[in-house]
């Protein structure tokens, strides 16, 4: 599996992964028909295809009478799971651990609050980047065990979940 790049998408169609560049796509002769339709023309192939159902990254899609999963990955989704941050296990755990070395920078939430998928935890400085950690899940915080300004080590358990 080659390394995930900031510009680089991989497209997972039922179960196999595809990759392409910002160039790869741009290159892509894409109609918008009308609605939920597009038309792809490839080299000498046409291929009419309709979106069935969206939810965020994940579509399913109809082309000549097939369905398709397909699941959509940015060089940072490529990135959370290289980290394991997408895993099943993970999304259902009770501690949210640091996913490399660094620096707590700023803490968004306290003990008692209630977050929701996606909300921002804390922001983690690792190897001059701010990285946002964040919920992926609904969630009561049940203790905040790290302090601004404090460094932590990979895997050190941040902020424990009710």
């Amino acid at each position: 599996m080659p390394e995930p790049e900031a510009k680089r998408f991989q497209v997972i169609v039922n179960g196999r992964s595809f990759y392409f560049s910002e160039d790869d796509l741009a290159k892509a002769d894409i109609v918008h028909h009308n609605h939920h339709s597009y038309h792809i023309i490839q080299g000498h192939e046409s291929i009419a295809v309709h979106c069935r159902d969206v939810m965020g990254k994940q579509l399913q899609l109809e082309a000549d009478g097939e369905k398709y999963a397909v699941t959509i990955k940015t060089g940072l989704d490529q990135m959370l799971d290289t980290m394991g941050f997408n895993n099943v296990s993970t999304r259902q755990a009770k501690d949210i651990k640091a996913p490399m070395p660094g620096l707590v920078l700023d803490i968004s939430v306290k003990e008692g609050d209630e977050v929701q998928e996606g909300q921002r935890v804390l922001i983690l400085e690792a190897m001059k980047m701010e990285n946002s950690i964040v919920m992926h899940s609904h969630g009561v915080i049940k203790k905040v065990l790290v302090q601004k300004d404090q460094a932590v080590e990979k895997n050190q358990v941040l902020v424990e979940l009710e």
